[in-house]
């Protein structure tokens, strides 16, 4: 028979497969890439001491610009996003009535398919033959095929189709469950509608537009197979560098400091956009 004690640790104990699963291999691996970027070897596998000369070597202008275009890379995928995601969001929630449903069945529906069809797909639309050079030349807008793959134009436009939902779903979960009476309520006092956004509807669901924000700028700051497949080498990113580093025969434990060094600016850059954030999404003292 079952007593109290034992039901109470019946939860922890369904959890136990997923802790020993997350500590084998996320939280090990991560140790020894951190220990990896640190300590030094000998040629005979001896252990040699600590050391922070494998991070100083990245102490170069060229990498600089590497992580600036990967942090200037995840910024405008955010604010893209959020600029696209809030409108289609607020429209499926106040708007959307019976095409709520079929509106979230399409966004959803992109998941089920592996993510290599989603580039192909748009290697067809962005090609010198592809849909949109067709398009263009049919309208008489150009006469000749534009060069829109391997370029930041390719990057940017797969980047936002891919994490576009990653910002929409939290924003339309917060707006799903915002009262319309608010609303109703600042319209009938005089408020404008860029006041009720300002200094409502913004402020109750900032929580869930810094949820939107985080989960596609982490991402975005490492990603890897977008640039590479969409940009074609032209311009480097942190994901580039860490896997030619990685991949490399003699140059792992440098991909390993490139990756610790790459971590600490995300998050430093994290807590700056999360106090950015919570500035913007403030409401406004104005007056009505």
């Amino acid at each position: 028979m079952k007593t109290p004690q034992l039901a109470k640790h019946y939860p922890f104990a369904i959890g136990i497969p997923a802790v020993i699963w997350q500590v084998v291999f996320f939280y090990l691996p991560l140790a020894l890439l951190v220990a990896g970027s640190f300590l030094i070897w000998t040629e005979e596998g001896g252990f040699a001491g600590f050391s922070l000369e494998k991070f100083t070597f990245f102490f170069r202008p060229p990498y600089f610009t590497v992580i600036g275009a990967s942090l200037l890379l995840a910024l405008s995928t955010s604010i893209l996003c959020f600029l696209i995601a809030y409108p289609i969001a607020y429209y499926m929630a106040f708007r959307g009535k019976k095409w709520k449903n079929l509106l979230l069945f399409l966004l959803i529906v992109p998941f089920w398919t592996n993510f290599l069809l989603h580039v192909y797909a748009w290697f067809y639309v962005l090609e010198r033959e592809g849909i949109l050079n067709t398009l263009l030349r049919a309208l008489s807008i150009t006469h000749e095929p534009i060069a829109f793959l391997n370029s930041t134009f390719a990057i940017m436009i797969m980047m936002i189709y891919y994490y576009l939902p990653f910002m929409l779903l939290p924003i339309y979960a917060s707006l799903e469950r915002f009262d319309s009476k608010l609303l109703e309520a600042s319209y009938d006092l005089g408020a404008s509608w860029r006041q009720t956004l300002c200094k409502i509807t913004l402020p109750l669901c900032s929580r869930a537009i810094k949820t939107g924000f985080f989960l596609v700028f982490i991402p975005s700051f490492g990603e890897f197979a977008i640039p590479e497949l969409m940009g074609g080498d032209r311009v480097m990113f942190i994901g580039n560098v860490v896997s030619q580093f990685i991949l490399g025969d003699e140059t792992g434990s440098l991909g390993a400091s490139f990756t610790v060094l790459s971590c600490i600016v995300l998050v430093i850059s994290a807590l700056v956009l999360y106090q950015l954030l919570s500035w913007f999404l403030k409401p406004r003292a104005t007056t009505w």
